[in-house]
């Protein structure tokens, strides 16, 4: 697995946006998201009837960028990795609960296992930038 340093981790676990990017029939595909970062990975949350998700499933190789940009000191993670789809079980209860706590929207319009699956990046490269 790969490994976060400090500031990456605080980096991550201090914002709730990002870009998730996939692709189908070498056509890329890129789309804000709320996410988790949880145990070095990133989790999404998604619906079933998304082009990302669609894309997953043929394709489970994917990119995340998640940065504050400011004209001279951006700031910003970029990980690639494998993505595993959660959508039930004990992972999926634990994974909900997280993003019930963290996120107004989820509480708003609540799913259930089955009904609206997680995305989880296990990743295999990161470059980051301005977290030094």
């Amino acid at each position: 697995m790969i490994e976060f340093i400090i500031n990456e981790t605080q980096f991550l676990q201090g914002l709730e946006e990002a870009r998730l990017a996939t692709s189908h029939d070498d056509v890329p595909h890129v789309k804000p998201v709320s996410f988790v970062f949880l145990d070095g990975m990133i989790i999404i949350a998604t619906d079933y009837k998304t082009r990302a998700y669609e894309n997953v499933k043929l394709n489970p190789n994917a990119s995340v960028v998640i940065d504050i940009y400011n004209s001279g000191n951006h700031k910003a993670v970029c990980i690639q990795g494998k993505i595993e789809v959660v959508e039930n079980g004990l992972e999926f209860i634990t994974l909900y609960g997280i993003f019930h706590q963290k996120f107004a929207w989820v509480r708003k319009e609540p799913w259930k296992e089955n009904e609206a699956p997680f995305l989880k990046i296990i990743p295999n490269n990161k470059v980051s930038w301005g977290l030094k």
